[in-house]
């Protein structure tokens, strides 16, 4: 079964063909990045106009390396959210019409279970396992049992970590995104220079949520009283910072494996392609641990085209773009 992914929930413009969720014939990622560097993050008109500029550039690739054509696909897969609504219905919007002319079933993905499921497209993963999505917009820990049997433990309370990292390279002026100039800095840097706190790591109530404010704040004052702010300095902070930030998260995860006893980990989303957190989870020969490939960290087609074929939940051409497929609170998931 070969289905077309297609994906503009935010930034990047994707399209993807894969076969049986997991053979990919086609994966194209058109960045916007450099569009948005000047405004140190995201800005949402922006976003969608470039989809719209890219969007048939990025079908024309992905059909012209996979050597089929519309014809030859089996399904329609997209996502509907959560995201920027204007990039969404870029997206949606076109695999809307592909469906209707083609007379192809239309599959809609959620955003977050796509990356939570991406090492699915690599890896043979068992049920039940821990489930932890990390990026820009998102920090949620999950008990998995099956594609349908999803419940939230855990979530950032405020900032999620990849923001934070965004947010902490902005105070050292190292540009957007921060992400991944924090991590390259941080190879030279001392992670023990500064005692940073790790985020709502001791409170019961928050056993498995997550807190990224106190930890920038921290940063941020640390940042104002040094005077000489030399390169040294900045790479001691990157790796400071870096390494409270991932490690509050190893340490949630470590905890709800004790709680659990499920030792199947997955980490995803695109916080997932930090060095360092990579570093830390392998390490663990206690659990069992899948992290996709870098190129299926970051938001890409082939995740949604995956998805669609392990859990094919069926649209109309009339639905509508809806901001997530259910709330971000504790309890299962309902679809």
């Amino acid at each position: 079964m070969i289905i077309l992914g297609i994906e503009t929930s935010c930034d990047e413009t994707s399209v993807a063909l894969v076969e049986d969720g997991k053979k990919v014939l086609s994966n194209v990622v058109i960045s916007q990045v450099d569009f948005h560097k000047e405004f140190f993050g995201v800005l949402p008109e922006l976003a969608s106009r470039k989809h719209l500029e890219y969007i048939n550039l990025a079908l024309d690739k992905a059909f012209k390396d996979s050597g089929i054509d519309f014809g030859g696909i089996d399904g329609v897969a997209v996502t509907f959210g959560p995201g920027l609504v204007s990039s969404l219905l870029v997206g949606v919007n076109v695999a809307k019409t592909i469906a209707f002319f083609y007379d192809k079933p239309m599959f809609k993905v959620d955003h977050v279970e796509a990356h939570l499921f991406s090492p699915f497209i690599e890896y043979d993963v068992d049920f039940p396992f821990i489930g932890l999505v990390v990026s820009g917009g998102h920090t949620i820990l999950f008990v998995v049992r099956n594609f349908y049997d999803l419940e939230i433990v855990g979530y950032t309370v405020d900032d999620a970590v990849g923001e934070a990292f965004d947010k902490v390279a902005k105070m050292l002026g190292l540009g957007y995104p921060g992400g991944p100039m924090i991590d390259k800095l941080s190879k030279k840097g001392n992670c023990n220079a500064f005692k940073f706190p790790l985020g709502a790591n001791e409170k019961p109530y928050d056993r498995y949520n997550f807190s990224y404010s106190g930890l920038k704040t921290s940063v941020l004052y640390t940042v104002r009283k040094i005077q000489n702010l030399d390169e040294n300095k900045v790479n001691d902070i990157c790796a400071s910072f870096q390494k409270s930030a991932i490690d509050v998260l190893y340490v949630k995860v470590k905890r709800l494996v004790e709680d659990t006893g499920i030792k199947n980990v997955v980490v995803a989303g695109g916080v997932s392609a930090n060095s360092y957190l990579r570093e830390v989870f392998l390490n663990d020969s206690s659990i069992k641990v899948f992290i996709p490939s870098v190129k299926y960290s970051t938001d890409n087609a082939v995740m949604v085209a995956s998805l669609a074929y392990f859990k094919p939940i069926k649209a109309s051409i009339y639905d509508e773009v809806y901001p997530r497929i259910a709330t971000i609170t504790k309890g299962k998931r309902k679809v």
